[in-house]
């Protein structure tokens, strides 16, 4: 993890501002990515404590949602101190979707995102996430049923295409703003990429001189020279921020400290205080799932919070063991 910080850089060369999102006003335009296993409740209100304008959940499936899935419909949970907060919405069948947002547009969400990027396989095959960008059509569809039956704004995340053959985030770009999304988000990698190699900045420009709506840039963003660089190559509007953040929910903190946004306790964190915000995390995780499946959950965010120190591999051996709350706080004494 990359703990050293940056100088703080001028307020007047600041890419980080206020945002509007339809009828929704971001105090900034620092936003948690939707990620899969990871930002859940607890994870979303750390970041948000540490700043993040914008959080976002993770990706629902509209099928599982028509079927009144119970594991599905609790992902659904939102604390009243995340808000602003995003449902990420995955499907590909337009009226399955138009009757889910309908159905769910009472929720206590803040903006509906509709999920154009999952490169994962078994999404893929199923014809959602990323393989709606080989179908255009289909995907403006999609957008249009449920721009429809929401008074909330939509927004859509995509890649930079499907592969490198298929570079079309431009023309989805178009296709959103023209069926009503209030902004669109572009990861700068393609489908075939998945995480690897580095994120095409060039798209997210190109991106952003073709549409009128915001535009918010992914891929690569882990520090505020990164946010800067990224305004400074493609204009967009907002950033966001995802792997990054695993395990170090104070990186909105970095940079809002970084672009003299905020004044707060200096980056980095003590580990004395990175210790308390492990501790923190799974009390929260335990207290919404119960202490088992709490601390499996638990370990992976605890790995992430001590990768970069000294004998980290060691202490993740420990955690990748540990079952309850109180081996956790025992670990983290020694450790300490």
């Amino acid at each position: 993890m990359n703990r050293n910080p940056s100088e703080a850089m001028p307020a007047k060369a600041s890419p980080i501002h206020t945002l509007q999102i339809g009828n929704v006003s971001l105090s900034n335009n620092l936003i948690l990515a939707p990620m899969a296993g990871v930002s859940d409740p607890p994870f979303r209100l750390l970041c948000r404590e540490q700043g993040a304008g914008l959080v976002c959940m993770e990706m629902i499936s509209a099928k599982a949602l028509h079927y009144h899935n119970k594991k599905t419909i609790d992902l659904m949970k939102i604390e009243e101190a995340e808000h602003p907060v995003s449902l990420q919405l995955f499907g590909s069948d337009p009226d399955c979707m138009r009757e889910v947002v309908a159905q769910i547009d009472e929720e206590p969400f803040d903006i509906l995102d509709i999920n154009m990027g999952c490169p994962v396989p078994k999404i893929v095959k199923g014809g959602d996430g990323s393989a709606l960008m080989r179908n255009p059509k289909l995907a403006e569809q999609v957008i249009r049923a449920c721009v429809s039956s929401t008074k909330k704004p939509v927004t859509v995340k995509m890649r930079s295409g499907f592969d490198r053959e298929h570079i079309n985030a431009v023309e989805l770009a178009k296709i959103a703003e023209a069926s009503g999304a209030a902004a669109v988000a572009v990861h700068g990698r393609t489908r075939d990429q998945m995480y690897s190699g580095k994120a095409d900045w060039e798209i997210i420009r190109k991106v952003k001189e073709s549409v009128a709506i915001p535009v918010l840039g992914n891929g690569d963003l882990d520090s505020p020279d990164a946010v800067k660089k990224m305004n400074e190559k493609t204009g967009c509007d907002g950033f966001l921020i995802g792997r990054a953040a695993q395990g170090n929910p104070w990186i909105f903190r970095w940079i809002l400290e970084a672009f003299e946004i905020e004044k707060r306790n200096h980056y980095p964190p003590s580990f004395e205080e990175v210790a308390a915000m492990v501790l923190r995390h799974a009390r929260m995780q335990t207290a919404l799932r119960g202490e088992h499946l709490g601390m499996l959950q638990m370990r992976k965010h605890a790995s992430w919070y001590v990768s970069g120190y000294p004998g980290a591999a060691r202490m993740r051996e420990a955690i990748n063991v540990i079952t309850t709350i109180e081996e956790l706080e025992d670990l983290i004494k020694k450790i300490q």
